[in-house]
Formats: structure tokens, sequence, C-alpha cells
């Protein structure tokens, strides 16, 4: 998009209805991915959502303050041109998911972990038909084909705005069933993020917090939670 290094040219940011969604303008004047496709989201409330950060801009457009301009064009320029490779990256994480790799001691960890990861796995389990399994140790173990499968599907039936979104919330916590459980509605946000930290919270109660860690933890929990609230507004809920 040519205004994205530019100085603001526009008085306003404004919301469109078009064929294929709702379209940003700038005084009228539709805005374009670096790739130089129109930005057309598919809701009302994304579209606000990136029009308010076009409204927020001052002297000089600064990308790193508008992250639902940044994913929107990333679902568009990267996401839409290889859906299928993408979702089936995604699906992946369900055979080294987070949750099925535990600790076999001490035993607080252990009991910790069985207790705040368990529920999720049979949630999954009574959601999607999909039973992954837990072990202890961190040598990888195979999980049940069909299950795997039964999980992609509900990965590659998202569309590319809720896959760009859905990245950032699997990548960042290294669990597809903890990325699913929140574009489900079966944890919030927060509580998800939490439960990926449990681990890294442990230590941190064992040895202290070590800053440099913690600001950059910071920085990704905040990434997590966009990423939630883009997936919500990219299905309208």
């Amino acid at each position: 998009m040519s205004e994205w290094a530019l100085k603001r040219f526009w008085k306003d940011a404004t919301v469109e209805p078009v064929e294929d969604g709702y379209a940003i303008k700038l005084d009228g004047r539709g805005v374009k991915t670096p790739a130089k496709t129109p930005l057309v989201v598919p809701t009302t409330g994304l579209a606000e959502a990136i029009a308010e950060e076009w409204r927020a801009q001052e002297d000089k457009v600064n990308p790193a303050l508008m992250p639902f301009t940044r994913t929107s064009n990333s679902a568009l320029d990267k996401v839409a041109t290889q859906h299928a490779e993408v979702a089936e990256m995604l699906a992946a994480y369900g055979d080294s998911d987070l949750l099925c790799y535990r600790a076999d001691r001490p035993a607080e960890l252990v009991a910790r972990q069985n207790t705040q990861w368990d529920p999720l796995l049979e949630w999954a389990a009574e959601a999607f038909d999909a039973r992954l399994t837990a072990q202890p140790g961190v040598m990888y173990q195979a999980q049940d084909k069909a299950a795997l499968d039964r999980l992609s599907q509900h990965v590659h039936g998202q569309s590319a705005f809720e896959l760009a979104a859905f990245h950032d919330l699997v990548a960042m916590s290294g669990s597809l069933v903890l990325a699913l459980a929140v574009v489900h509605g079966a944890r919030d946000p927060e509580t998800a993020w939490t439960l990926s930290r449990l681990d890294e919270t442990w230590n941190e109660e064992q040895w202290g917090v070590d800053e440099d860690a913690a600001a950059t933890a910071a920085i990704k929990r905040g990434e997590f939670l966009h990423a939630a609230r883009y997936h919500a507004l990219a299905t309208g809920a």
C-alpha cells in the first residue's frame, strides 16, 4: 500500500460495504495491501477496527500501531494465496501439542499439569471426537491419525482472515488444542495464555523472574490477545 510509508494525507477513514465484504477508504480512496490487493474484510467489526487505526495515525503511518491492518494484510497477501499449506502447517501442531508433553517430576509440577491441562484434552475429545494422549518426557510420540484428521478439518475450515489470527494463537502457545479452545469459546484468551505458560510460571516460582524473558513474554501475550480479538471480529463474534 503506497500510503504505508507516507505522511498522513487523509482527513477521515471510513468503512463502505462492497461486493466481497467491507472496504476501508481514506477520503473515499480504497486502502490496499503491500501487494496491491484491495483491503476488504469480511465483517463490519473488523473493518471498523482497521479504520480506527487509520484515524489514529498522526504525521506518519506507523505500522507498529496498526495490528488489525497488519494482520489483514497478511491474511490477504500471504494466507489467502496458500491457504491449504498454512492450514496444514498449523494442524500439524496437534501431533506434538504442548499439552501432551508432561514433566515426570517434581510431583507438584506433574500435578499442576494434570489438573490444568487434562481438562483441555478431555474437551477436545468431546468437542471434536479427537482424543490426544499425554506422556511424560519430551520424546516425540505420534498421536492417533484419525484424531488428528478430525482436528485438521476444523483448521482447514477457517477463512484466510481467521487463519491469519489462528496462526499466532497456535504458534505462540505451542498448542493446537489451546488455540481451538480459544476460538470455540472453551477458554478465554487470558486463561489460555496463562495455561500455555504453565512451565515457565513454575520455573519463575522456583528460580525467580528473568526480566528480559518477562519482557518478551509480555509482548507475546499482547500479540496472543490481539490474535484472539482479531479472530473473533473476523467471524463476526
